[in-house]
């Protein structure tokens, strides 16, 4: 009898502890303060009802690419919600609306919304999709500075997340009439070191462009509807627009 009341004030003073490490852990913001006795910590997520940094860098990208179109005010709300679910239908993510680390990812967005400058990593990108971007970066803008290069890649990024592009990179350089490098035979021509770092650089989150989903150079284009699209920057030969 004896012995079965010490194991029974073992396993009380058991559960009592990891209760009272859910608790302090709780507080810290890790865990959910409803979780059970034994849950793992779960990494907090920008869902419905959060506010912060991370929300409005959430919100700003959504907006530039067609899925947003509240304020950019740092507060999750039903707008952004739903914002996140369209992103993620197309993106073949479950549409839960919240922004978990596979969104963010896809987004283009480190996960708890640490660092600057939306460095994301590669966000599921192949080595094919690497060669191809670094492909059509060297096509495009063979002879442009360096941002440039890196701004071109961030464009065929920008339109796999937009709402009106294919969502691969293949779809968004093979899209019919979308780059005349494709037809005019640059395409096929060696691809430069350069470009595949510019495409490196592109893909681990870096926008020279600032979101821009168009670029051209006037010299080249008498085009009116590309001449009529809102300059977001001009690097080196190209104009960068919405």
């Amino acid at each position: 009898m004896a012995e079965r009341l010490r194991a029974a004030l073992r396993l009380l003073v058991v559960a009592a502890l990891n209760l009272l490490m859910i608790a302090a852990l709780a507080r810290a913001g890790r865990v959910e303060p409803s979780a059970a006795p034994g849950a793992a910590a779960s990494q907090t997520l920008s869902q419905l009802g959060s506010r912060g940094t991370e929300v409005r860098r959430i919100q700003q990208r959504l907006k530039a690419w067609g899925y947003y179109t509240g304020e950019v005010d740092g507060i999750y709300g039903s707008r952004t919600q739903a914002a996140v679910r369209k992103f993620q239908k197309k993106h073949g993510l479950r549409a839960d609306g919240i922004a978990g680390p596979a969104t963010l990812g896809a987004i283009g967005l480190p996960a708890g919304g640490s660092g600057g400058g939306g460095s994301g990593g590669a966000g599921g990108y192949s080595q094919s999709d690497y060669q191809l971007l670094g492909r059509i970066i060297s096509a495009e803008a063979r002879g442009e500075p360096y941002v440039g290069q890196v701004a071109v890649g961030a464009v065929i990024l920008n339109r796999v997340r937009h709402a009106s592009f294919p969502n691969t990179i293949a779809g968004v350089v093979y899209q019919k009439g979308a780059f005349t490098a494709v037809t005019d035979g640059q395409f096929n021509k060696p691809v430069s070191e350069t470009s595949l770092k510019a495409a490196r650089d592109a893909l681990s989150g870096w926008d020279p462009s600032g979101g821009a989903i168009y670029y051209f150079n006037p010299a080249k284009t008498s085009n009116a509807w590309m001449h009529s699209r809102p300059v977001i920057t001009v690097i080196g030969n190209h104009r960068f627009c919405r």
